[in-house]
């Protein structure tokens, strides 16, 4: 039988096998030892059962691992009812967080997983050796498309892969969505023909849930590079049926907006790993944004590492990329590459603008601490070379790993 297993971590709980079974029956089938043979029977292919219950004390408190199996029976193949089945009124019930959902084979296959993964947006850059480098526009509301293509414009001059909207730039008289795309392609096309270097824009997808679609395909027909969508204020769901529409076709970024109301508690909601990692993997994105273990709005480093594993290990999905993100600069680019590997992305806002020869100099600078650092040197040898490395240093500081 086809089943999910959902892994739980309780708090506080006295009587864990008691409560593992009252999830197990109160998500599936409400009750069974009162219930007569026929009944049983007839109910025996929907109930939850307990697999295992591992308790732990921890900082004088007890807390329990519980995994618990859901036959796929019970639920329609969409993430939707399989969130509300293993944790809809549960995640009001005390201290209780999801840690992981477990698909089988046929579940698994039910899900698209990223159209192009790593490898397809490697390919697209024909970038192999290096983590890619990301940026944002910084300070663009309330700015005209001028302003935009300017910014735009010096960002890839400084040889920066990925370009991104500001995720609260929305559809507005000065910077309509559909102009952005257009003046986006005029910019990095002029950009490539004089440099030869490649940048992507990805735009930011916003509106009524009811016309995303035909937005997003209207993206695809003016040659948009990449989506960036705020799947969280959206749902995962969203996500999906973008993912899936053929007559789109484009790479999904998700921005983690909204995520921290789910995932922060560590009694409470998701883990990290799961929303940020595994079901926006599952969902079609492509690259996944949240907080670096190092920046202004920081994840303690075993959590955004393991977003990272779920994003990249063997799944069955394309991997898609991390974007470790927040409070970047170059000095971090050792840390960066240590901890997330070269299938990552560097995403930086002030960390670029803010360089004192303006975002040019700062995507420079960056480039400069990749190449630095995949050579085996220090980023203080680096700056002895790089004139915009060595003020990005002076300016930021510098975290050196010891190779």
């Amino acid at each position: 039988m086809s089943e999910l297993i959902a892994t739980y971590l309780l708090h506080d709980e006295t009587n864990p096998e008691k409560k593992a079974e009252e999830i197990a029956l109160g998500l599936t089938v409400g009750s069974w030892t009162n219930l007569p043979e026929l009944e049983q029977s007839q109910l025996r292919k929907h109930k939850g059962r307990v697999i295992s219950i591992e308790g732990f004390p921890t900082d004088n408190r007890d807390q329990s691992l519980i995994r618990i199996a859901y036959p796929t029976i019970n639920f329609s193949n969409d993430l939707p009812a399989i969130l509300t089945t293993v944790f809809g009124k549960l995640s009001l019930d005390g201290k209780i967080k999801l840690l992981d959902l477990q698909f089988d084979e046929r579940l698994k296959g039910l899900f698209p997983g990223p159209r192009f993964g790593i490898e397809g947006i490697r390919k697209k850059l024909n970038v192999y050796e290096r983590p890619l480098l990301m940026s944002i526009f910084k300070g663009v509301l309330g700015k005209d498309l001028n302003f935009l293509s300017e910014q735009l414009k010096q960002q890839a001059l400084g040889g920066v892969d990925l370009v991104k909207d500001d995720e609260i730039l929305f559809e507005n008289e000065l910077t309509p969505f559909e102009k952005r795309i257009a003046a986006g392609k005029a910019v990095l096309h002029e950009v490539k023909e004089q440099t030869g270097h490649r940048t992507l824009y990805a735009v930011n997808l916003t509106g009524r849930t009811s016309k995303l679609r035909d937005k997003a395909r209207k993206a695809s027909e003016l040659g948009a590079d990449l989506l960036l969508f705020n799947v969280f204020s959206y749902g995962l769901d969203v996500l999906q049926e973008l993912r899936e529409d053929p007559e789109i076709g484009l790479p999904l970024m998700a921005h983690p907006a909204v995520s921290g109301a789910s995932t922060s508690s560590a009694e409470y909601g998701f883990a990290h790993s799961l929303l940020l990692g595994k079901l926006l993997r599952y969902a079609g994105v492509d690259l996944s944004l949240f907080p670096s273990p190092y920046g202004t709005v920081a994840l303690d480093k075993p959590l955004a590492i393991s977003i990272a594993l779920e994003l990249t290990k063997d799944d069955g999905f394309k991997k898609a990329f991390p974007v470790p993100s927040a409070g970047i600069h170059p000095g971090l680019v050792p840390l960066l590459i240590r901890d997330f590997g070269n299938d990552s992305v560097i995403n930086a806002g002030g960390g670029v603008h803010g360089h004192p020869d303006g975002a040019r100099g700062g995507g420079l600078a960056f480039r400069q601490a990749i190449e630095t650092n995949l050579q085996g040197k220090s980023l203080a040898e680096g700056a002895e070379q790089y004139p915009e490395l060595k003020q990005a240093i002076q300016l930021w500081g510098n975290a050196e790993v010891i190779h």
